[in-house]
């Protein structure tokens, strides 16, 4: 029987509570933050087939690979060109997106100058190596991406990348 002074739970049983509490977190962050990591290599992979589309198009439009993300992106108020195509957008061309490092490396051969429009800074022949590291290994991403102007994305599970401009290097495993 219950008299008035037994009103709530006692310490016992709230202690209890805050003990499963404390379970069910730390049963469910881990996965949560594997979770996050895998969204985050999926957006570097996407931003790697976003950057290859780009590159292409860029190539067929000026006459040459781009030298930089910057040169495929623009800037809002400019006029569309060699030099800010408007391919990619600001976040992406800005080099960090869903705890990614995104880097383009051009080639090292210019393109003939009667293929470049006059004005135009870029134009590289031999191709272009695009890059997507984690900006924290083991936090923001697991797995470092690399493409190259053949469109194969490769990855290291090691969170580094490597190659040989202008190519991706073949010791690096394609994405299945």
């Amino acid at each position: 029987m219950m008299t008035k002074k037994q009103r709530g739970f006692s310490l016992i049983e709230l202690l209890i509570v805050v003990a499963i509490i404390l379970i069910i977190a730390a049963i469910s962050v881990p996965n949560l933050l594997r979770s996050r990591m895998a969204a985050n290599e999926a957006s570097a992979v996407g931003s790697i087939r976003t950057i290859n589309t780009a590159v292409t198009e860029y190539a067929l439009t000026y006459g040459g690979y781009p030298a930089s993300l910057a040169q495929l992106g623009g800037t809002t108020g400019t006029a569309v060109g060699c030099n800010g195509a408007g391919l990619i957008d600001s976040v992406l061309s800005a080099g960090i997106k869903s705890g990614y490092s995104v880097a383009l490396i051009p080639g090292t051969q210019p393109a003939p100058p009667s293929s470049v429009p006059s004005g135009c800074t870029a134009g590289f022949s031999d191709g272009y190596v695009v890059t997507a590291v984690p900006v924290a290994v083991g936090s923001s991403g697991g797995r470092a991406f690399c493409s190259d102007a053949s469109g194969v994305i490769r990855s290291n599970p090691t969170g580094t990348v490597s190659y040989t401009s202008p190519v991706c290097s073949p010791t690096q495993s394609p994405l299945q």
